[in-house]
């Protein structure tokens, strides 16, 4: 057998046995060595073998851990490759936003709040952030800059969700808490609280503004979803509660209208999804999604722009184009993400995710799916390959990243009035369709996270 070591390393290595043996107490075996090598009294003496004693473990274990550095570096190597081999290149990237992804490490990371953060929003128009946390208060960031502009505080528990929105030309910002309400503030006039709507009987965990195209299309309906078990939808011009929906069975936690206002979609700890047709005088489940293992913790409507690739994962050839809500997605704290059709079939479940999925965004390209988790991660599937994660941000945050928000697509050569987005007030992180003029989409992802921060990612 051809020799590794040299006869230096081997003497060494002979040594550094003897001295593991004798230090052991393995002297009979030490000794018979020592006989077979010739390593006598004279050549291998007491302060020899102190001076090799404990050389062997070290060594050991410096092994075990290079192989578990090598092992590291690999498995990241692999990963790397894979998001090299799926992804378009990044100079293609940087000139086409249908296949911009986020990078690390993100442009900007807000700090100010003093307690986790747990919902973020984007203003339809301006680069403006709204940012809600267990401190009570609501920050408005420049995210652009990333500097802070104003602290908000009205709410007397953890503000649990924000969204901008409102009637056409006057863009609002809402908030929910578990003070049990809901408040209105007016951006154009310092963020002065204009309404505060009372009415729902537990903490109010999510809230968004309907667009326009139900009761007359003028954009001035909000949707709630509670820990009272319901949703309702509020009137925000007069502070009434138009409509209240029963049917979940449990706290309902996320909330999501389709883009023409007339579906909604929500999620609760009773492991369902239930999409609603709020144009109907007394609204009903139209579909439940069963299928998760446990709370279901957030939702998104696909743009129609996802639709081809959803069709192809769904098996149908080309979706039909007379409804807003053709497939839907879903995340959970069993780890799972399910895409489902509008008869509330699951055509697929993206496993990978090591913890609580906690929030969810279409690409507004409709190639991709991005999602954020107790894993700290941010998470890139591709639609176009039937699902698969192509891209994982790691290091995201520092600790549970527990929403995301994408900046609505702007829409070109319309006027803007007083703050409004000219459309009549698009949901916000659901581009809606231009009527007139191009919706250019922004590039701008934001998260919040357990870790304090709100973090930009952008182009």
């Amino acid at each position: 057998m051809a020799q590794i070591l040299t006869p230096r390393q081997a003497d060494e290595l002979h040594r550094a046995l003897i001295a593991y043996l004798i230090a052991n107490n393995l002297t009979n075996t030490a000794s018979a060595l020592r006989a077979e090598l010739g390593l006598g009294e004279d050549v291998f003496d007491t302060a020899t073998a102190k001076k090799y004693e404990g050389l062997l473990e070290k060594k050991w274990t410096s092994v075990v851990r290079l192989q578990k550095k090598i092992m590291d570096l690999e498995a990241r190597n692999t990963a790397l490759q894979s998001e090299l081999d799926n992804a378009t290149p990044t100079s293609q990237q940087n000139k086409d936003p249908v296949n911009w992804l986020p990078k690390s490490p993100a442009r900007h990371t807000l700090q100010s709040h003093r307690n986790p953060i747990t919902c973020v929003a984007f203003h339809p128009v301006f680069s403006l952030l709204a940012s809600g946390s267990d401190d009570q208060t609501i920050k408005i960031w420049d995210w652009e800059l990333g500097e802070l502009e104003r602290t908000i505080k009205g709410h007397t528990k953890a503000v649990l969700d924000v969204d901008f929105g409102g009637p056409r030309g006057n863009t609002l910002l809402a908030s929910c808490s578990s003070d049990l309400t809901i408040k209105l503030w007016d951006p154009s006039d310092e963020y002065k609280n204009i309404r505060t709507l009372p009415g729902h009987d537990h903490s109010v965990s999510a809230v968004r503004f309907i667009p326009s195209g139900v009761a007359g299309g003028a954009g001035n309906l909000l949707v709630s979803a509670s820990r009272d078990k319901t949703l309702r939808i509020w009137d925000v011009s007069t502070g009434y509660c138009v409509k209240t929906l029963r049917g979940h069975a449990e706290w309902v936690r996320d909330v999501s209208p389709s883009v023409d206002g007339r579906f909604i979609l929500s999620t609760s700890d009773d492991y369902t999804g239930r999409l609603w047709d709020v144009s109907m005088p007394n609204p009903e489940p139209k579909t439940t999604l069963i299928g998760h293992e446990h709370v279901v913790l957030c939702c998104a409507i696909a743009p129609a722009t996802a639709y081809p690739h959803l069709a192809s994962i769904a098996g149908v050839k080309k979706p039909p184009a007379t409804s807003a809500v053709e497939f839907m997605a879903t995340g959970s704290r069993d780890k799972t993400i399910r895409l489902w059709d509008a008869r509330g079939t699951c055509i697929k479940i993206l496993v990978g995710h090591d913890n609580w999925v906690r929030g969810l965004v279409f690409h507004p390209g409709g190639k991709y799916l991005l999602s954020v988790a107790d894993d700290y991660t941010l998470r890139c599937w591709d639609l176009a390959q039937e699902g698969r994660c192509v891209k994982i941000i790691s290091d995201a945050h520092g600790h549970f990243v527990q929403c995301i928000r994408w900046a609505p697509s702007l829409v070109k050569d319309v006027a803007v009035v007083n703050g409004g987005d000219g459309q009549g007030g698009e949901a916000n992180g659901t581009p809606k369709p231009a009527e007139t003029g191009e919706a250019q989409i922004r590039c701008v992802i934001a998260t919040g996270s357990v870790d304090l921060n709100v973090r930009i990612f952008a182009n």
